[in-house]
């Protein structure tokens, strides 16, 4: 559709239905990244022998998704946001053939290979929320963001809980232990590939860019301003809130493993459920309270979240219900936080600039997540879970104490 041709009511219809196909590919997506999250740190302990190297497999997930993020980025920018995210399915697709196959025949840098493209699949998830906001005027950005990474909770909660009859499943079929959950994964990631594929059509960031390069009433969905300084704190906040949720949360599986051995999965997949609620499910009232409230104070409302869910793991970590709760309250100030700086970034960044802008956010999010969940299983065989917890504290005083930042060069 030519530049020309499109109104105001055009854009807004767009914007309307690339909400709702990015939502749902959210739904199937999830499934698979809820499952990794959940067996990554098993997978990587049983098959290395090792538990100090649990951390590798979360750190793969990251690095999987660091090296990618800039490349799908440009890609974007180059030729649209469908042509990334399905290429991002892709990947993750062959990482999960990969990670079974690794499972398989018990190559513990096999696995790791397979994980590190399942996390350039999750670079392109990534990339949704950002596509959500391509179109949507400055009132309602939060809110499509928010909505977008809503869509999260049902697969994200789904692959976890999943685990259990997962192993059922693929001991019928024949598959290697603690993959079952990933047969799936692989039918819901096909599925987002056919969907973006076929549905993201007219696509967000091309008819943005067909905005910004005009000049009338249209481009009220489009950022005019450059606030570097305000960007750099966006993807700060961004960064350092995801290293505090992916360190503490990749160990979780681990610690829980020796409080409750005999009853593992169902223990591990219970928590990471609900912590991936509370990662995705509120994610429409930080939006709104974004959009309302103002970015700055709903990313320092999520460092507040954090802080209560480390103090939390830190005074009990012995308590299985301590760690449920700590895991919840973790995902709900990683949503405030993540949603917010991602609403603040793209309003701080000229449209021509966003794609190269958000890639460098997801790279610099992801690559310090992968040294910090390393760092993590370290940490854990040294000090313990209370003692992770302490140490991720001092990142969410840096988030809070740099926040005046955030509204630099309005």
């Amino acid at each position: 559709m030519p530049d020309a041709t499109l109104t105001s009511g055009d854009v807004e219809s767009i914007q309307r239905r690339t909400v709702r196909v990015l939502a749902a590919g959210q739904v199937l997506g999830g499934i698979a990244f809820g499952a990794t999250v959940s067996l990554g740190a098993l997978l990587a302990a049983d098959i290395s022998g090792q538990e100090a190297l649990s951390g590798l497999a979360t750190a793969s997930v990251t690095l999987g998704a660091a090296v990618c993020a800039i490349p799908l980025a440009r890609l974007a920018g180059r030729r649209g946001r469908r042509l990334a995210l399905t290429l991002g399915n892709l990947f993750a697709l062959i990482g999960i053939a990969v990670v079974i196959t690794a499972a398989a025949v018990r190559e513990f840098p096999l696995l790791l290979i397979g994980v590190v493209l399942v996390g350039a699949g999750n670079a392109g998830n990534l990339q949704s929320r950002f596509a959500a906001t391509d179109l949507a005027p400055s009132e309602r950005r939060g809110r499509a963001l928010g909505t977008v990474v809503w869509a999260t909770t049902v697969g994200g909660v789904l692959g976890p809980l999943m685990l259990t009859p997962g192993e059922a499943l693929g001991a019928v079929i024949g598959m290697p232990p603690l993959t079952g959950a990933y047969a799936f994964s692989i039918v819901a990631q096909f599925a987002a590939l056919i969907l973006y594929l076929v549905a993201l059509r007219p696509d967000p960031l091309l008819i943005a860019q067909q905005l910004a390069r005009g000049a009338d009433a249209r481009r009220e969905h489009i950022v005019e301003s450059d606030r570097p300084v305000t960007a750099r704190y966006a993807i700060f906040a961004v960064s350092g809130s995801h290293v505090v949720m992916a360190s503490v949360m990749a160990m979780t599986p681990i610690h829980l493993a020796h409080l409750a051995p005999d009853h593992v999965t169902l223990i591990v997949g219970t928590t990471i459920a609900l912590h991936v609620f509370g990662m995705y499910g509120l994610s429409p009232v930080f939006g709104v309270l974004a959009d309302r409230w103002g970015r700055t104070s709903t990313i320092v409302l999520g460092q507040g979240l954090l802080a209560a869910s480390l103090l939390t793991a830190a005074l009990a970590p012995t308590s299985q219900w301590a760690v449920l709760v700590a895991l919840f309250l973790l995902g709900v100030g990683w949503s405030a936080a993540t949603v917010a700086g991602a609403a603040l970034l793209t309003e701080s960044t000229l449209t021509v600039m966003r794609p190269r802008r958000q890639g460098l956010s997801d790279t610099i999010m992801t690559s310090s997540a992968a040294v910090g969940a390393v760092c993590a299983g370290i940490i854990l065989s040294q000090i313990g879970y209370g003692g992770l917890a302490l140490v991720a504290l001092v990142v969410v005083v840096a988030v809070t104490v740099l926040s005046p930042y955030a509204r630099s060069g309005r």
